[in-house]
């Protein structure tokens, strides 16, 4: 197979070797310097990277193992996706405890990243509903581990970005439902006050709730944007609406970046008014509700060769609405610009790993087109406001992170580095704990 040489954010470019696994009851291979697992690649930054190394290419392994039914407890390899998942369990009446923006992430990702989702305030992390994993070191030793065999090894390999071993296979409850369908609730709000206003008022009643705001928008209308609250639908629900049917995909990776200033203006501002209504009920299928750029294949290209950032942070909530105003006002006042703004509360629910990125408080995540050094400073800028906030940035959306900010925000870090694994490392892993 050809050479993987970048994660979904295109940036930054790495030379590694790549092997191919497919027996998860095999020995890791051996390889020429460090190695490190590498499922779907859907990590934006370097934590899916090992530059001058080798990737041990998880997705193969992609078997189920066994599913009960009436229990919701799926075992599978680590490879396996969560569309696959979906598309098992849906039918059956059971969906995934918790989801990222994407389904095409494996489960032995989603460990390694612990990934969180719009229902955070009501389920914490995935790490929070994984039963057990095996994990395979490089001496050959397996390990079962769960939150009571070997947990402190469990602790580490949730959110432990790869580092302590392969995850082989992995067994988690799922959740019930009755269908596929969701109710929801749509309000276009007008500046980030408002925002926190509908989260309080809704974390409550909703599992799930998540905004989109304007980050182009200034003065009175700061941080404006559509706030969407939603639950599983009943069984029979008024209306129900089929998932998509049609995949549109980008062709081409685009010579420029179709992402700037005078695109990014026009596009908030039709989206933010394209709901004429203060609000509007729904009942949708779920997959536009979580996985709306998943109907987009390789919506990656529209950034360019040069590719994106993404930027995740968290801040503790008493400085929540004070600090994520400084954070839109200094993106406005750049001129870069974020296509993609999510905002959303975390919960009080205690992440699992060591490294785990989720915390109480609220969480942005931003798409920057790479600009080169102008991009670089703004979220330099935007690094020292999170910092002196105590808050985070997620690494798992990372590609530049100053290793004094890392270790801030992460302090179980050092802790941490005595369950990495001796011949395992990554791109990500070697910038950071410099």
């Amino acid at each position: 197979m050809s050479k993987i040489g970048e994660s979904w954010g295109r940036y930054p470019n790495a030379n590694q070797t790549v092997v191919v696994l497919t027996n998860r009851h095999a020995d890791l291979p051996a390889a020429t310097g460090s190695v490190l697992p590498y499922g779907n690649g859907r990590s934006y930054g370097d934590s899916c990277l090992n530059d001058g190394g080798t990737l041990l290419h998880a997705r193969p392994m992609d078997r189920f193992i066994r599913f009960d039914t009436q229990t919701g407890v799926l075992e599978c390899e680590a490879g396996v996706l969560f569309s696959e998942i979906l598309d098992l369990v849906v039918p059956q009446g059971w969906f995934l405890p918790v989801t990222p923006g994407t389904k095409f992430v494996t489960v032995g990702g989603a460990i390694a990243n612990d990934v969180h989702g719009k229902n955070h305030h009501k389920a914490g992390t995935f790490g929070q509903h994984v039963l057990e994993f095996e994990l395979l070191r490089s001496d050959g030793s397996r390990r079962i581990c769960s939150p009571q065999q070997h947990p402190e090894w469990f602790a580490a390999t949730i959110g432990g970005l790869g580092l302590t071993g392969l995850v082989t296979r992995a067994t988690i409850q799922l959740r019930r439902v009755a269908g596929p369908w969701m109710s929801a609730e749509v309000y276009r709000f007008h500046n980030l006050r408002e925002f926190f206003q509908l989260s309080q008022a809704s974390d409550r009643d909703y599992e799930y709730t998540v905004a989109w705001i304007d980050c182009a928008s200034q003065g009175k209308a700061l941080g404006r944007g559509i706030f969407t609250r939603a639950n599983h639908a009943p069984a029979h629900p008024d209306r129900r609406p089929h998932a998509p049917s049609r995949r549109v995909r980008v062709p081409v990776t685009s010579p420029v970046s179709l992402i700037n200033p005078l695109s990014l203006r026009a596009f908030n501002t039709l989206y933010y008014h394209r709901q004429r209504e203060s609000v509007s009920h729904l009942t949708m299928h779920f997959e536009p509700h979580f996985y709306p750029l998943d109907g987009i294949g390789d919506w990656n290209r529209i950034y360019g060769p040069r590719g994106f950032m993404q930027y995740q942070c968290v801040v503790p909530p008493s400085v929540s609405l004070d600090c994520m105003e400084t954070l839109v006002k200094t993106i406005a006042a750049s001129g870069e610009g974020s296509f993609l703004a999510v905002l959303k509360q975390f919960g009080d629910i205690t992440s699992p790993g060591m490294l785990s990125f989720p915390r109480p408080g609220t969480t942005l995540a931003l798409d920057f087109p790479n600009r080169g050094p102008g991009t670089l400073a703004l979220l330099d800028r935007l690094d020292d406001i999170v910092g002196a906030a105590g808050g985070a940035v997620y690494p798992a959306k990372d590609a530049r992170m100053p290793a004094r900010y890392f270790k801030q925000y992460f302090p179980a870090w050092e802790s941490f580095s005595h369950y990495i694994d001796p011949k395992f490392s990554s791109s990500l892993w070697r910038r950071v704990s410099e």
